[in-house]
């Protein structure tokens, strides 16, 4: 090894030590300052480095023995740097703890008030990201207190309704009743028949109102299988084609392909027979029910559709909540308004949608299903 490689290896050694010992202090410096503002931290940082710096410079300069004059020099320019960079460091550090100041308000509002706005003044990259996600939370908890508001209505118009449908029956069940008990019934028979016509309609409900309980909890089990789409229909028609004839309307089947489907067939089948009861009930007599399917893109599309003279366009997208019932003339005899609800949630459970559209002189309810693989 040379002289000169000897030298430059001193030098270095002594930079080292002089920096080192700067570096060590900051680390120190840092850890006591871990829990103060970002401006002290940016602080220490730039004032290490400056330290660091002029630590090692005065120990080459020292080691080198040069004279008084020069080591003067070298520590005055030292001394101006490290003021300069202290200067800036905290300019930064005060802009910096302005913007989370600001951060931090903004927030404060958003826990009070529910609603987050993102300061106007810009900000450095890592704030303005955390400033997005923070609007973006806000958003969607925006609109997943909407739903829960939606949701809690609903709940509560289904409890109203629910009730009123219970003490109906419930009241007719108990005067007939009490007058069979008392002997005060003309004709018996026909007040047993009546009582069992409102047993059933009790019936009815309380499996409504289980089905749907299993729906909401995320209960309901489905055996699929692989159907006839034909088959399946035709079982939906030949179970509502009574109450189609007592209501004089006509159930038209259009040609049905023989298309496979991967349904629970037993949950499937009381889809479509939800669907051709509501659409067979609010068609006036001599009206047509149409039942139709085909394949489209992948899918599988039936649709009922009625003559029950439309929805209004702003019931349109409520169509299918609980316990919803529209206007006095769409609400069945005795009905909770449950049956759309099981049929949306049956239907979701089988990957699928269900969607209404108003058509000419009535509407329309879709129900789009996976095709099978």
């Amino acid at each position: 090894m040379t002289m000169r490689d000897q030298d430059l290896l001193l030098i270095a050694l002594y930079a080292l030590l002089g920096a080192g010992g700067a570096g060590a202090l900051g680390a120190v410096a840092l850890r006591i300052l871990r829990r103060r503002s970002v401006a002290a931290s940016l602080a220490v940082v730039t004032a290490v480095a400056v330290l660091a710096m002029l630590a090692g410079t005065l120990a080459v300069a020292w080691a080198m023995l040069l004279s008084s004059h020069d080591l003067t020099v070298v520590t005055v320019v030292a001394a101006v740097a490290a003021a300069v960079s202290l200067g800036t460091a905290l300019l930064l550090g005060r802009q910096v703890v302005r913007r989370c100041r600001e951060l931090v308000e903004a927030a404060r509002v958003f826990g009070e008030e529910g609603t987050f706005t993102t300061p106007s003044v810009p900000a450095p990259a890592e704030l303005a990201a955390l400033s997005r996600e923070l609007a973006a939370t806000s958003e969607r908890l925006t609109a997943s207190r909407e739903r829960e508001r939606a949701l809690e209505t609903s709940r509560r118009e289904l409890v109203a309704w629910i009730s009123h449908d219970l003490r109906t029956p419930l009241a007719g069940l108990r005067a007939m009743s009490e007058a069979l008990e008392d002997g005060m019934a003309a004709d018996p028979a026909r007040y047993h028949r009546q009582m069992r016509t409102e047993v059933d309609r009790l019936n009815s409900m309380v499996g409504d109102l289980f089905e749907l309980s299993r729906i909401h909890a995320g209960a309901l089990s489905l055996s699929p299988t692989r159907l006839n789409l034909y088959d399946l229909v035709g079982d939906a028609l030949a179970g509502t084609d009574a109450l189609a004839r007592e209501h004089g309307v006509r159930l038209v089947g259009d040609p049905i392909a023989s298309l496979p489907v991967e349904v629970d067939g037993k949950e499937m089948t009381r889809v479509l027979s939800n669907l051709l009861v509501n659409a067979i009930r609010h068609t006036p007599a001599d009206g047509t029910v149409a039942i139709a399917a085909e394949a489209r893109e992948g899918a599988v599309v039936l649709s009922v559709t009625d003559a029950c003279g439309g929805i209004p366009e702003e019931d349109l997208t409520r169509v299918f909540d609980t316990g919803w019932r529209g206007t006095q003339a769409r609400t069945p005899p005795g009905g909770a308004g449950l049956g759309l609800a099981i049929v949306r949630g049956i239907v979701e459970a089988h990957d699928g949608r269900a969607h209404v559209r108003n058509v000419t002189g009535g509407c329309c309810f879709e129900l789009t299903l996976p095709a099978p693989a």
